[in-house]
């Protein structure tokens, strides 16, 4: 039996190995990509080549190489067993694959895959349940791109964001579960970070400072990104009972001050700066642990609470390949 309908999965990617050489290629194909970093070509070019790569390659493989293991990218093995476990729910009706926009397993190669069984459908999902021009966007724009010089092109369906999902949600709330939550000094739900000047693309008018995002979505900002963070924090949150003073939402991993704040390395050191001892952080931008979980907040962000006088900060673990969340995500499938 022929499986009726594609499923593909992708996420960012992940070097090869955490080698300088294959940390480049991917950092460069990663950072070249206009929708990630949105500036005139030249100026990108020169920025990206000339500056950011050669410097940021090798402090970026040794921070790969911590986190590496045996099986290879943390990120590319939990992608993989959430496509196993995704294809043993759905059955023969479906065939799942996984691609990273950047580097191996390719977008060219995964949507091949599919379209060799000539499907009825094709659903492409980019696995962030945020939407963002540089994540969402551009992984779409990559199918599209594919996808436009073949003959027969089936249905497609795109899923834009999943924050609401409720599957989503319970996923945070039942891993947050495995800790005392009263234990905590203070709850950190820290985002990867976005230049503003990309949140204000998303209005055709005005800015994205102008619309309160920080309360959350509405119908005008249902596709800006700070508003769908704050408003998954807000999900989270309520499913955990926590009052708003228990809480902070922040953003992550910027490349200049004119980025979303608060910025959340700022926040560990100054929650340390003023007593707490103990932070729990969430990183609900990433339904699979990545360099920014497991290294950036796992390793960077408890280092710098330490110095500021902070005694532990621990991470809850992302969704990954939970039986629950693999359930859900594939009763979702079904309704597309």
């Amino acid at each position: 039996m022929k499986p009726e309908i594609g499923v593909l999965l992708m996420n960012v990617g992940t070097p090869d190995s955490p080698k300088v050489g294959d940390v480049r290629k991917y950092l460069s194909e990663f950072l070249n990509d206009p929708r990630v970093i949105d500036i005139p070509w030249l100026a990108r070019k020169i920025l990206v080549n000339a500056i950011i790569v050669p410097f940021r390659a090798p402090k970026s493989a040794k921070i790969y190489q911590q986190m590496w293991t045996p099986e290879g990218s943390p990120l590319l093995i939990h992608s993989e067993n959430f496509k196993k476990g995704l294809q043993a729910d759905l059955g023969e009706k479906y065939q799942v694959e996984i691609a990273m926009r950047y580097q191996s397993p390719s977008v060219e190669e995964g949507l091949e895959k599919l379209r060799k069984n000539n499907p009825k459908k094709i659903i492409v999902v980019p696995m962030y349940p945020q939407y963002a021009s540089s994540s969402t966007g551009t992984c779409i724009e990559e199918v599209m791109r594919i996808a436009s010089k073949w003959w027969v092109i089936p249905e497609m369906v795109f899923v834009s964001q999943f924050y609401e999902l409720e599957g989503y949600t319970d996923g945070f709330v039942k891993r947050a579960k495995q800790f005392d939550l009263d234990s905590y000094d203070h709850i950190l739900f820290s985002y990867h970070g976005l230049p503003i000047r990309q949140l204000d693309k998303v209005y055709d008018e005005g800015l994205c400072d102008d619309r309160n995002c920080e309360h959350g979505v509405t119908g005008e900002n249902q596709y800006c990104y700070k508003a769908a963070c704050y408003e998954s924090t807000k999900m989270i949150a309520q499913k955990l009972g926590l009052s708003e003073d228990r809480y902070t939402t922040s953003f992550q991993s910027r490349l200049d001050d004119k980025w979303i704040k608060p910025y959340s390395d700022k926040v560990v050191a100054e929650k340390a700066k003023t007593g707490a001892k103990r932070m729990l952080i969430f990183s609900p931008a990433f339904v699979a642990d990545c360099l920014e979980t497991l290294i950036e907040i796992g390793h960077e962000y408890d280092e710098i609470f330490k110095e500021h006088g902070g005694e532990k900060i621990e991470l809850v673990p992302s969704l990954n390949d939970d039986p629950d969340w693999v359930r859900s995500f594939a009763n979702y499938i079904r309704t597309k």
